[in-house]
């Protein structure tokens, strides 16, 4: 009998044996691998999606209706006269509801023409459709009793404000201070100030007038336009 070679022998070894076999064990952390990672990366593109919109939508959803509303209101507004303009600064927050009647008499163009009715130099300047020269009259005379006070208790200069009487829309004036004034919101309700412009008040408040503080030449408003920034 024909000796079989080792190599051959090995040969016929490898050739009886079957293919190796995957456990059960191995096919289910396989499988359990797949599943996370198939996961992670659905979960990672909904978390970036979800971020993408996510400023604009969580704003929306902290401020709430009211803020929102006030956020996009004007917050400036321009007072256009001959002599210049005059840029102020609306107290939204602090004086909403007058803001609110303010922004909104704006567009409807009732500030458009108005005169400046009185003006008292070195204290107020007043633009309104209605000729109140008592109001103006008794401002003046406070006036001179409250410049022997003592300046903390006075108000800044170049405020606006309009008178707290009750009044319809036709009555809604406008005052810009030229000069420090005491207990001003005894006076006005203070809604905004000046930021730029200064100076056009301060012409405005050299013009010639009568005895009741009326301009002797009309001037007064030619537009008024509201702004978001300025």
């Amino acid at each position: 009998m024909a000796r079989i070679k080792p190599q051959a022998l090995l040969i016929q070894s490898k050739k009886k044996k079957g293919p190796n076999r995957i456990s059960l064990t191995t096919i289910i952390l396989f499988g359990l691998i797949v599943v996370l990672a198939l996961f992670f990366l659905v979960s990672t593109f909904r978390h970036r999606s979800h971020r993408s919109s996510f400023p604009a939508d969580n704003h929306e959803q902290i401020l709430g209706a009211d803020d929102m509303k006030n956020s996009d209101l004007p917050g400036y507004a321009t007072i256009i006269t001959p002599k210049g303009s005059i840029t102020v600064e609306l107290f939204k927050d602090s004086s909403p509801e007058v803001v609110d009647e303010f922004i909104d008499l704006c567009q409807k163009g009732h500030f458009k023409g108005m005169l400046f009715r009185h003006i008292v130099k070195h204290y107020v300047i007043q633009a309104g459709d209605m000729d109140k020269p008592g109001t103006i009259e008794d401002w003046t005379m406070r006036g001179k009793h409250y410049s022997r006070l003592d300046t903390s208790l006075k108000h800044d200069a170049f405020m606006l404000g309009t008178s707290k009487a009750k009044h319809d829309s036709r009555g809604f004036d406008l005052f810009i201070t030229t000069a420090p004034m005491p207990d001003l919101n005894e006076k006005l309700i203070v809604f905004g100030r000046v930021v730029k412009g200064e100076d056009i008040v301060q012409e405005i408040e050299e013009v010639d007038t009568d005895e009741h503080y009326q301009p002797k030449s009309a001037i007064g408003i030619t537009n008024l336009i509201l702004k978001q920034k300025i």
